[in-house]
């Protein structure tokens, strides 16, 4: 079992054992599926699951395991480091838009969109094809499952880890 795996499998009692009342929030989604394991301990990691948990609303576009998997080899270890909470804080808030924002909220063409990490912007494009969205690296994530709700926002599916870094064209 992976570094990712054993630390989501943690995560993921202590999440359970801690819940009093019953609630569907982003995080408890994330919890209970096996597609979103990494990204459920690289959010524990990096401090970010009481906030996730909290009212909202949040739109969290959120990369699946092979997305994870598809980054060069040692990254997700790498930022999993307590040393990299940092960095590690700043990707993931690079996927987190503090507004609901369902797919059909979600303009026609391509458009800016503010993420959390304030400093950065996604270019987000809705066609006939879908939506995707392009990051810091000029690279595209597509969203391959839009709008599961949560009780406090949604969670958009996409198939690429969003990274901070330059503007990208839009």
């Amino acid at each position: 079992m992976s570094f990712a795996k054993k630390f989501a499998a943690t995560v993921v009692a202590a999440t359970i054992g801690s819940s009093a009342v019953a609630s569907n929030t982003i995080v408890d989604i994330a919890v209970g599926d096996d597609r979103f394991s990494t990204l459920v301990a690289a959010v524990s990691a990096a401090g970010l699951v009481e906030t996730l948990q909290g009212p909202g609303p949040f739109t969290v576009y959120a990369p699946v395991n092979e997305a994870f998997a598809a980054l060069p080899a040692g990254t997700v270890e790498t930022l999993l480091k307590p040393e990299n909470k940092g960095d590690l804080t700043n990707v993931l808030l690079y996927h987190v838009d503090d507004r609901n924002l369902t797919s059909s909220q979600i303009p026609a063409g391509s458009n800016y969109f503010k993420p959390v990490l304030a400093s950065e912007r996604l270019c987000i494009t809705k066609d006939s094809n879908g939506v995707m969205i392009s990051d810091g690296t000029g690279d595209m994530a597509t969203v391959v499952i839009a709008d599961i709700k949560a009780d406090n926002g949604v969670i958009h599916v996409i198939d690429k880890v969003l990274l901070p870094g330059t503007r990208p064209s839009c």
